[in-house]
């Protein structure tokens, strides 16, 4: 992934997904926005599930030449034809994710709003480092990551940074200029147009 003067757009899948809907849903937001990575983010554990989720979406994505990547499931990357993992325990995994993996994959960490974790991630090796949530969430244990880490680590670290986690136009607009990448997920999903919606927040950047 990256780095632009804009952030670039890094969608998330919703938790549960239906699969007779969603490909579709997720190709209309892809064909009419720029993104640059989608990370699978099922809140289930059964293999199949992740499975046919995984290949539903990997077709929409590689056909626009899109990166997905899988939240936690480190095992099924290489199984699955995916381009990488996001880890959302921090630095934890990162060396061994790298060393299964290899060099081309993706490898992210969520690191909360933990500037010490995000360090430990970028210096193991992590592709991106995210931290979240920038607004009122229960993501993590709900600490804000609040822009001058954001403001800190784009002065100071190279590794490209995430933010997400309960964003609005509000907070798009601020932190845009700090920032490389918003995770955007639950913000569009939610709303009866996600097309639209993410529009708004793609709109709020600039």
């Amino acid at each position: 992934m990256a780095e632009t003067e804009q952030p670039q757009i890094y969608l998330i899948t919703p938790p549960e997904i239906e699969l007779s809907q969603f490909p579709d849903v997720l190709a209309a937001v892809l064909d009419a926005h720029q993104v640059a990575c989608v990370r699978l983010a099922l809140s289930s554990r059964d293999e199949s599930e992740l499975s046919r989720a995984a290949d539903a979406c990997r077709e929409v994505t590689h056909a626009r030449d899109i990166a997905l990547v899988i939240d936690s499931h480190l095992m099924l990357v290489e199984r699955l034809g995916l381009d990488g993992v996001h880890l959302p325990d921090g630095a934890r995994g990162v060396r061994k994710a790298r060393k299964q993996l290899g060099n081309d994959a993706i490898v992210g960490a969520f690191c909360g709003a933990s500037r010490h974790d995000g360090l430990n991630a970028g210096e193991a090796g992590a592709d991106y480092v995210a931290f979240g949530p920038v607004g009122d969430s229960a993501l993590g244990d709900g600490t804000r990551a609040d822009i001058e880490l954001f403001d800190w680590w784009s002065q100071m670290i190279e590794v490209p940074v995430v933010a997400e986690g309960a964003l609005d136009a509000g907070l798009v607009r601020r932190i845009a200029p700090v920032t490389d990448f918003f995770g955007v997920g639950e913000e569009i999903w939610r709303a009866d147009d996600p097309v639209s919606a993410l529009g708004q927040l793609v709109d709020a950047m600039g």
